[in-house]
């Protein structure tokens, strides 16, 4: 069972009410120019969307006194050199592999491929709808997980990820750190939520669509100024430390 309608949740609150969002699911927003070119021949991939108490240190947002202070989401930022959605801030995730049963077991697979993370403390929680990615024609799934027994974490692979970071939660939800980027898409311009963490790591695209789809069908989200804007090139990417 979960809190009380509107009150603070604890962190075993908050797991209880991402098992209930996975069951009703998640409507992601459909317009022709996130359309895939040939979905039938769209590649197949998957991310992990893990939350869960990943560290004891509090989040500094205000304005969002349901969500816990401790909750986090665990984010990687990618190599400037990586082919696709290069410098950017991603969750954990790739291709699914003839080897893999599914999504589920492909987004696990890559995120200890690229983290490090320790599988066993990994409780997945289920997936939800696929959410189609024109810039590199994958359609991916989104598999949402909750870390129950948290390991250490780094960049395994700097060629694909040079910085894992977990964010928490409560900065997301901050309206102080949301608003928007617009930006070239394959079919025209782009409209898509954005997220600044941390010390000034900018969250956008994909990444930020899928968090604030979740954070609105979990009924999180505070009020934000939609209007304001971010432009990429102002956010340089923290140094290259794990």
């Amino acid at each position: 069972m979960s809190g009380p309608p509107g009150g603070p949740l604890s962190p075993a609150d908050a797991r209880d009410e991402l098992v209930a969002l996975v069951h009703r699911g998640v409507r992601w927003p459909v317009d022709a120019a996130r359309a895939l070119r040939d979905p039938a021949r769209a590649r197949r991939a998957a991310v992990l969307v893990l939350f869960g108490v990943l560290d004891h240190l509090p989040a500094h947002a205000p304005g969002v006194p349901r969500v816990p202070a401790d909750l986090d989401v665990l984010l990687q930022r990618r190599s400037a050199t990586i082919g696709h959605h290069p410098g950017q801030v991603a969750f954990p995730g790739g291709g699914v592999d003839l080897q893999d049963a599914g999504p589920r077991e492909a987004a696990v697979r890559e995120a200890v491929e690229e983290t490090g993370l320790d599988p066993a403390g990994v409780e997945v929680l289920g997936s939800l709808a696929d959410v189609p990615l024109p810039v590199s024609d994958n359609l991916v799934t989104p598999v949402v997980a909750w870390w129950a027994r948290p390991s250490q974490v780094a960049a395994v692979d700097h060629r694909e990820a040079v910085e894992v970071f977990r964010t928490p939660v409560a900065e997301l939800l901050d309206p102080a750190r949301r608003g928007v980027v617009e930006h070239a898409g394959v079919r025209g311009r782009l409209r898509t939520p954005a997220f600044v963490v941390g010390d000034g790591v900018l969250v956008w695209g994909f990444t930020a669509l899928v968090l604030d789809g979740i954070l609105d069908a979990l009924g999180w989200t505070v009020p934000w100024d939609r209007r304001r804007a971010f432009e990429t090139r102002r956010f340089e990417p923290r140094g290259s430390g794990s």
